[in-house]
């Protein structure tokens, strides 16, 4: 474990690498707002408490939650993500350390948030098992991760290099269950009406849109440009119907 406190060596903004979301970016702006929607509708279980956030990344997330929770401790273990959210996010005590070893005491935090990680980690079991075993009795983890079914559709190896193993609904239930979570509920994200219109504009799908012009390395047109920049939360859903269709998987877990 390594207290990180601010440097001058995290001046520099984090690069968009593609393995995390980094808010700013209009050409990002998409990933970035699918991302923030989860972090919005769940804050409201971040009021008044003790908040870790495993797995952080940029940071933007932490932040938020300490506008609400008594105190939110961010872990990642990337150094130049660990001294970046040091210096740009002051209200987040951050410490750098691997999440299948978490750095904190059993029993000592009310909720744990892990969002858009958990498809990135080898041991996801064994990480499980120490977000319960740092959770108080009664304390929440509230975990997001892409649907497998919608995100590499018919494959068992992610699309995504930066992926180890993504989980249906039903997988991710088990994982849970197995590390002796009760499930309280899981919801998807799923695009709203607006974007719903942005997909047939764009020949069917915005997302494919944006990933053919990336993985082509052309010039984004400028309108599918203004359009992805013009996107908020509000087109998002966040629902428990039709969860296997959903883009992103949302569940909220209880150790009992």
């Amino acid at each position: 474990m390594q207290q990180v406190t601010d440097s001058t060596d995290a001046a520099t903004p984090l690069p968009l690498t593609g393995e995390r979301t980094v808010p700013g970016i209009p050409e990002e702006n998409y990933w970035f707002r699918r991302h923030e929607v989860v972090y919005l509708d769940l804050l409201g279980h971040c009021d008044g408490k003790v908040v870790v956030d495993a797995g952080f990344g940029e940071g933007y997330g932490a932040d938020l939650i300490s506008r609400t929770a008594t105190h939110v401790i961010g872990v990642d273990y990337d150094a130049s993500a660990a001294a970046h959210v040091a210096r740009r996010y002051p209200s987040v005590s951050v410490l750098r350390g691997n999440l299948a070893t978490l750095p904190l005491a059993s029993s000592s935090v009310d909720a744990v948030v892990n969002f858009q990680v958990i498809e990135h980690l080898w041991d996801q079991k064994q990480f499980l098992d120490e977000c319960f075993r740092i959770l108080k009795p009664g304390g929440k983890l509230l975990i997001s991760t892409p649907n497998r079914i919608t995100f590499s559709p018919g494959r068992d190896t992610p699309l995504n290099p930066f992926h180890t193993r993504e989980l249906s609904a039903a997988e991710m239930t088990e994982l849970l269950t197995d590390s002796q979570f009760v499930v309280e509920s899981m919801t998807g994200v799923h695009h709203g009406p607006r974007l719903k219109e942005l997909d047939a504009k764009h020949g069917g799908s915005i997302i494919d849109a944006q990933i053919e012009r990336a993985l082509a390395g052309e010039p984004w047109p400028a309108e599918l440009t203004a359009d992805v920049a013009a996107i908020s939360t509000a087109d998002f859903d966040l629902i428990g119907a039709d969860i296997d269709a959903s883009l992103d998987l949302v569940a909220i877990a209880v150790k009992p």
